[in-house]
């Protein structure tokens, strides 16, 4: 007969009483020595971390990234040198702006996060369920996360906040577009399409440099929620996309999504008339066609969701070799910003939890720090170069230089001449749409925009209408209708 397993504190000591607290007498006052009582009580204080500023609200689900076509004429990265290659994955899914209590079928855009466990360390392509972003320069992100949260005065979200700031930037209005068509309300997370939205680079084995962007194309249809069943499911399971991605995966229903990159060689990127590496811009598929690269496969569930997806940690710092950077500004930001805020939520030594831990040799000189578990290095060197271990840099992995063409640092217009069309794709998209998808746009965008309030109510309203205008006049026509707007004076917004 298999003993039972006894009952321990945290340090391992047994102890035989969990539900009464000691005390003086059975009416008396408790004891300060009743240890197991502190033990409790101070770890249930700390049992909520920091949640996330964004995307805290999420679900996540470990699977496989299996290699179906060969793409090492662009990259050598080990995890696509071979078809038929499988490495591990976890993927976390996420809403962007609320609290992690929130509903998870809010109107908003879905973060796509991956974090691949390659042999040259681990990859993190941490991405949306859209190709662009709201804005395309990182110093604008904290003014932006700002109007999406909460208003400091009421404590409430504010339509108000949100509509002041896209209006005051038009950069925003294809993001927009997206975000106020039904793509703003997929049905949960399987029906919904991927994008790593950066700007990446591919770097091959005769040290060759291309530009990529990265595509997931869910297998399993695309399917949305429209504003009003959004709405009723916010109120019936505000875990909705949680529950359906969990009991899927537990019914061996795996979800799939097709890998397809884009890839721009280095040498176009300089003359094509779309700046490559602007994260409100997509680059058109006529121009640079989707190459089936392999097949993303869902396939099983954490067995803990605090352990594995809320202390999963991704950055798009975290590349490998045949993978690197490009100039897109967004991403520079995030190559800093988001190993940060890791490091303030879950400590310094956040890359040795196990879901963030990578699988195999990892050897550098950093040491201690909170919750430091993995031996600390022992008695080895803390310092490089020494006399002492065979630790050394290996220069077969070193990139080749960029050539900047001895540009001049400045603070540049990020919408300067030639880099200020922000409504040329917006309106496309638009005009793509069904006429169903059409009605469904324009009825989100009314609701939302008819929450703007306060004295500076018609200066916001009118302005973003100048956007919408300039992007298609029968949109711009059909919000300020919604709105009941008066048609003459909204005339005077028409863009020339």
């Amino acid at each position: 007969m298999v003993p039972n397993k006894k009952l321990t504190t945290a340090s391992g000591r047994p102890f035989a009483e969990n539900e009464n607290s000691q005390t003086i007498g059975p009416r008396g006052p408790i004891l300060l020595q009743d240890y197991i009582l502190h033990e409790k009580m101070a770890h249930f204080n700390r049992e909520r971390i920091p949640e996330r500023v964004v995307h805290a609200k999420g679900s996540g689900a470990y699977g496989t990234l299996t290699i179906t076509h060969d793409i090492t004429q662009y990259t050598r990265a080990k995890v696509f040198n071979q078809v038929g290659k499988e490495t591990r994955a976890f993927l976390r899914f996420s809403t962007v702006g609320g609290e992690k209590g929130s509903a998870d079928t809010e109107r908003d855009p879905r973060g796509f996060a991956l974090k691949f466990y390659t042999e040259d360390g681990n990859w993190d392509l941490v991405g949306n369920n859209t190709p662009v972003f709201f804005i395309k320069d990182p110093k604008k992100f904290g003014d932006f996360i700002h109007t999406q949260k909460r208003d400091p005065y009421t404590n409430c979200k504010s339509p108000t906040m949100i509509w002041d700031f896209w209006s005051l930037n038009p950069e925003s209005l294809h993001q927009v577009t997206i975000l106020m068509s039904d793509r703003g309300t997929p049905y949960g997370y399987r029906h919904m399409d991927g994008f790593g939205s950066h700007t990446f680079s591919f770097i091959n084995a005769q040290n060759q440099r291309f530009y990529v962007k990265f595509h997931f194309k869910t297998q399993q249809g695309i399917k949305n929620f429209t504003d009003e069943e959004a709405g009723e499911m916010r109120g019936k399971n505000p875990d909705f996309a949680q529950h359906d991605l969990l009991t899927h995966i537990d019914n061996g229903e795996f979800p799939r999504w097709a890998v397809k990159i884009q890839v721009m060689p280095e040498a176009e990127a300089a003359t094509y008339h779309i700046n490559p590496f602007d994260l409100t811009k997509v680059w058109p598929h006529g121009d640079y066609p989707l190459i089936d690269v392999g097949i993303l496969e869902l396939n099983e569930n954490p067995d803990n969701y605090f352990a594995h997806v809320e202390q999963a940690a991704f950055a798009p710092a975290h590349v490998v070799d045949g993978i690197g950077y490009s100039p897109d500004k967004m991403l520079q930001g995030r190559i800093l910003s988001y190993p940060d805020a890791h490091r303030y939520r879950l400590g310094a030594n956040y890359e040795q939890i196990p879901v963030n831990r990578c699988p195999f040799m990892v050897n550098n000189y950093q040491r201690d720090g909170q919750m430091r578990i993995d031996g600390n290095g022992g008695k080895n060197p803390n310092y490089f170069p020494n006399s002492f271990d065979d630790i050394e840099a290996d220069q077969h992995y070193k990139e080749p230089a960029w050539d900047v063409n001895a540009q001049v640092a400045d603070w540049y217009d990020r919408n300067a001449e030639n880099e200020n069309d922000h409504y040329t794709q917006p309106g496309n998209l638009y005009r793509l749409m069904d006429e169903t998808a059409k009605k469904d746009l324009i009825k989100n965008i009314v609701n939302s925009m008819s929450g703007i309030e306060g004295p500076k109510k018609d200066e916001i309203t009118n302005r973003q209408l100048c956007h919408w205008f300039r992007a298609d006049i029968g949109l711009g026509m059909a919000i300020a209708q919604g709105l009941q707007l008066d048609l003459s004076e909204t005339m005077k917004h028409m863009p020339a």
